[in-house]
């Protein structure tokens, strides 16, 4: 699968594929002025390269502590992008890192993983360090 880069700004988040791991990451706060926009290079990439899964098994790691409700549904748009492949495919796995004290984080990882019927989502609390 081709590599996806997409920097960081003040307020748009990280999102990295790194094929050698099989691992896609979006890492940081989300509240781009235009989420549909900001988020469409990755839909493209998911679009050209969730079809060629192989024997690896694909990681998402989404580390998100803060987003507005645009990018809420961006990602619950991912999630239903990768919960239809997983259904053909299988092997994917969601993982939703928050720190233990950012309840809000925790909550909406729960509400995400409450819509999902057959996606593996874990919750993953991580502790400041």
């Amino acid at each position: 699968m081709d590599e996806l880069y997409i920097e960081a700004t003040k307020s748009s988040p990280l999102v990295k594929f790194d094929p050698k791991n099989n691992v896609l990451e979006i890492v940081g706060e989300s509240y781009p002025e235009n989420a549909v926009k900001f988020y469409a290079p990755m839909f493209e990439w998911l679009n050209n390269n969730l079809g060629h899964l192989n024997s690896q098994p694909l990681t998402v790691n989404l580390n998100v502590s803060y987003f507005n409700s645009s990018s809420s549904k961006a990602l619950m748009n991912l999630f239903d992008v990768l919960e239809e492949t997983f259904q053909k495919v299988g092997k994917i796995t969601v993982n939703w890192l928050y720190l233990g004290e950012n309840e809000t984080a925790q909550e909406c990882g729960e509400e995400f993983q409450e819509d999902l019927e057959f996606l593996p989502f874990n919750l993953v609390k991580i502790e400041n360090g």
